[in-house]
């Protein structure tokens, strides 16, 4: 559905898709990670001591207005970039664990591009229109067709993740049932057909696709169609 994917704003896509553990294990295995004796704990926004104190690792800060609303500002300690100065000098490939989670997805795939995993999870998002969205977006404020996609992203990688390697032996699939309410809303044709080729993929690996849609593109991909209507309710 097109609900939000997260309520407080320390959810983004890098920890909603799920590939954000992989990037602070990158970071904890560099030479300067160890001998600082950092693990991957260290590089998480959301506790330990590698996050800024001043802000808790959100990168902003809530100034309470007299008469006006509350407005949010970057944090002053830390830039908005969530960690404190001993954790940003830790670098990996000359960049900081602040300007990779400010990093689009398309930045962070060419990024990453070494890093299996990180890359497979990356490809899908920037496959489905999602290149744009930076890694620490906070999910509030996320469109409901952007959330609606990320979800979708996250099924994709659990699939890819569960695809075996090449001479490995193939375990018995399992099967799911998505259903998916109006998908397309909000979406340029262009993004259409990146959310078609998406839901192809799910159905080849044997899963069941379930869309109530009115796009006549999308319609036509469809294997049987149940068609209600011209009107609701009783005068369907």
């Amino acid at each position: 559905d097109q609900t939000p994917i997260g309520k407080t704003p320390r959810s983004c896509p890098a920890t909603y898709v799920g590939f954000w553990d992989e990037v602070r294990t990158i970071f904890a295995a560099g030479t300067e990670a160890r001998l600082r004796g950092y693990g991957a704990s260290r590089f998480s926004f959301n506790s330990g001591d590698g996050r800024c104190g001043a802000c808790d690792g959100q990168g902003m800060r809530r100034v309470e207005m007299s008469f006006l609303p509350n407005v949010e500002v970057a944090c002053d300690e830390c830039g908005g970039k969530r960690f404190n100065p001993e954790t940003l000098a830790v670098l990996h490939r000359e960049r900081n664990i602040g300007e990779v989670l400010n990093m689009s997805v398309s930045e962070a795939l060419e990024f990453f591009a070494a890093h299996r995993k990180l890359k497979h999870a990356l490809s899908l998002l920037d496959e489905l229109g999602l290149g744009y969205l930076h890694l620490g977006q906070r999910s509030p404020t996320l469109s409901g067709g952007e959330s609606q996609r990320l979800k979708l992203v996250t099924e994709l990688a659990k699939v890819g993740s569960a695809l075996p390697r090449p001479g490995a032996r193939a375990s018995q699939p399992s099967h799911t049932f998505y259903v998916l309410d109006e998908p397309t809303v909000g979406l340029h044709m262009a993004d259409v057909e990146k959310l078609i080729r998406a839901l192809h993929r799910l159905v080849d690996v044997g899963n069941t696709v379930l869309v109530i849609e009115h796009n006549l593109d999308l319609m036509a991909e469809a294997d049987w169609i149940i068609d209600l209507g011209p009107e609701g309710g009783s005068g369907g």
